[in-house]
């Protein structure tokens, strides 16, 4: 089967940005364990990266599907998705990721390519209905058309909001269940290891963070190897389904086609699994200062308890099928180890930073991705 040549170039930029995905929240999984010296940067990084591939393992074979991927793929009502839209919203997102890469600031991944991904079908449903309103109202100025055009758009749910709305929730309620469930557990253990040696303590949590950041990053692939799988799998469908017209996914119900995709098509999530492993193993030691050290000073006890506390959130996203960010996750985390010493131990002005690139994330990427758009549809 030969696949048409954008398709081919939304697959390699799909893996590309899985690529980045890798080594812009590289941070995420190993900022605790390199701050505090268990690893070595370079070590760590290949820690991360086997648990990262391991998640395949787990997904496929453990669980048994890809929850996340599906979510992804559905963000978006089908009737909007063409190959344009996708590779519109992959740009937007490549772009977003590379310029906060740059700058060292540790937004979400996830969210640019979700906000790029709805930014550039939106655009699409505009377009279409501008030039039906041109058509059919030929009097309309050209407000009054883009006024028009503007509410049909807003008739025609492009956007699949029982998606995509916990996705928005998840923005705030991932950070704080991290911060959550990090206080509490560095409590427990502040009271169990009260009364023991701090310097055989220090070992012990040393040893623990190994076997923490493993299972972070093991949510880490899970949740994040799915996104890129399930932008491929909505093209993927599109392509049998309106350039095919492939009778096999046709008779198939609309719900259930991304999950015979990830059947049919296994390569897909073993290559995205591998990608973002690759990735990580580049690192990205900008970033990885902002984690270990800026936000607040990490000891090993507290690099157990945010990277545990970032794995539990991560586990409970996954069952449910919620992609939420690690970034936002782990961040909340080592905000709560950091609250359990004092308020003041956490530097409020690097997170309030934090929380603005978190915000602007998913609008800037639409609007990038709805120019993105333009420019493909100008020049096609």
């Amino acid at each position: 089967m030969e696949f048409p040549i954008l398709l081919i170039v939304i697959i390699a930029l799909a893996l590309i940005f899985d690529y980045i995905n890798g080594f812009h929240d590289a941070a995420n999984s190993i900022a605790t364990i390199v701050s505090t010296k268990v690893l070595t940067p370079f070590q760590a990084v290949l820690w991360a990266a086997l648990w990262n591939f391991a998640a395949f393992f787990i997904a496929a074979y453990i669980i048994g599907e890809f929850k996340i991927g599906n979510t992804i793929a559905k963000t978006v009502n089908e009737n909007f998705i063409t190959l344009e839209v996708i590779f519109s919203g992959l740009i937007a997102a490549i772009a977003w990721n590379l310029l906060t890469w740059w700058f060292g600031i540790p937004s979400s991944s996830s969210h640019t390519l979700i906000g790029g991904f709805l930014g550039a079908a939106l655009m699409h449903a505009f377009m279409m209905d501008y030039h039906e309103v041109v058509a059919t109202q030929p009097n309309l100025g050209t407000w009054e058309t883009f006024k028009a055009a503007c509410y049909q758009v807003t008739q025609q749910s492009v956007v699949k909001f029982d998606k995509v709305i916990p996705i928005f929730l998840f923005i705030f309620m991932a950070p704080i269940i991290g911060m959550i469930i990090s206080i509490i557990i560095t409590l427990i253990i502040v009271h169990l290891y009260k009364r023991s040696n701090p310097y055989k303590a220090d070992k012990s949590f040393k040893r623990l963070q190994l076997a923490s950041s493993a299972l972070f990053s093991l949510g880490h692939g899970l949740n994040d190897a799915q996104k890129v799988m399930g932008i491929i799998g909505a093209a993927m469908i599109y392509y049998h389904v309106n350039m095919l017209q492939d009778p096999v996914y046709l008779n198939i119900a609309s719900a259930a086609r991304f999950d015979y995709f990830a059947q049919h098509y296994i390569w897909v999530p073993l290559v995205s699994f591998i990608a973002i492993a690759l990735g990580t193993m580049s690192g990205g030691w900008k970033i990885i200062k902002t984690m270990g050290t800026k936000i607040t000073k990490v000891t090993s006890l507290e690099g157990v308890s945010a990277e545990t506390a970032g794995a539990i959130t991560l586990f409970i996203t996954d069952h449910f099928g919620i992609p939420v960010s690690t970034t936002h996750t782990i961040t909340g985390s080592i905000i709560g180890v950091g609250l359990t010493k004092r308020i003041s131990a956490v530097r409020w002005g690097i997170t309030v930073s934090l929380l603005w690139a978190w915000v602007l994330t998913i609008p800037i990427s639409a609007i990038v991705a709805g120019i993105t758009y333009l420019i493909v549809t100008f020049l096609t």
